[in-house]
């Protein structure tokens, strides 16, 4: 990416006045049928790695999970205690909804029936619902470009730590990037399980009309980093994005990788 396409960070304050859940949700998560090919290929990668029954424990934490649910349906079945955090005040309130199942909450059965379908009909949409209900534990504040993303909570390490398209967002250039990993690495068990999804090669993507930057990413830079803070990559995957959609975004991919905690 050269200077002319440079696209000015978008600071956490933007997040809070402009970010609308809603228009997001529409966007990107609407169905794993609704034309967006990374959709159905992150529920497909996160299905397969929470049913290879290798990944399991007592905690997991999502780090910036947005105003959406779909990276915790299939991990549900691996864990006691899930914690959600995300920074923007409105994304927080559209999981509280969900989890209340007040009227006008997110319809996420279309999400949830799919990824039943890729466990092989073991559980039913209603036991999912039933059980992310009841071992979501806490929805948190949480910003990754501090040391302690939960300050001045201290948050006990967990077993799993799954993080999507926040870092991406959140971080103005790669020192940041850099610190922020290593923030979400301390609150990791030894042992313990990351998922990280990002957007690969992307400066920006829009919700609604309102354009939002993105940090410029390489597969090679983050397995570097990742390596340099003590994981072992145990996967990646990266599926390619349409030419049809780059009004919308402009990542080249999207990429899926668990690492393990090694020290």
């Amino acid at each position: 990416m050269d200077d002319s396409d440079h696209v000015t960070f978008t600071e956490s304050e933007f997040y809070q006045r402009h970010f609308d859940s809603r228009e997001y949700f529409k966007a990107y998560y609407r169905g794993p049928n609704s034309g967006e090919e990374f959709f159905p290929f992150l529920l497909q990668q996160l299905n397969e790695t929470f049913s290879s029954g290798n990944i399991k424990g007592k905690k997991l934490i999502d780090i910036g999970c947005g105003p959406t649910i779909h990276g915790l349906i299939s991990a549900s079945k691996c864990f006691e205690e899930i914690v959600v955090s995300d920074f923007t005040d409105s994304n927080r309130r559209e999981i509280e909804k969900w989890l209340r199942n007040e009227e006008g909450c997110f319809d996420w059965r279309p999400t949830i029936e799919f990824v039943c379908e890729l466990e092989g009909g073991s559980r039913s949409p209603e036991e999912v619902e039933r059980r992310l209900r009841r071992i979501v534990k806490q929805v948190r504040r949480c910003d990754v470009r501090q040391e302690n993303p939960f300050h001045p909570l201290t948050m006990e390490p967990a077993d799993c730590i799954l993080s999507s398209f926040c870092l991406d967002s959140a971080c103005k250039d790669l020192e940041t990037y850099r610190r922020a990993l290593r923030s979400i690495a301390a609150l990791l068990k030894p042992g313990g399980v990351l998922v990280l999804i990002s957007a690969l090669n992307a400066s920006f993507y829009f919700v609604g009309q309102e354009k939002f930057s993105c940090l410029f990413l390489s597969e090679s830079f983050i397995k570097e980093t990742l390596r340099n803070l003590g994981f072992s990559v145990k996967q990646v995957n990266t599926v390619h994005t349409k030419e049809t959609n780059k009004g919308f975004y402009d990542a080249e991919a999207v990429f899926y990788l668990v690492a393990q905690k090694t020290k």
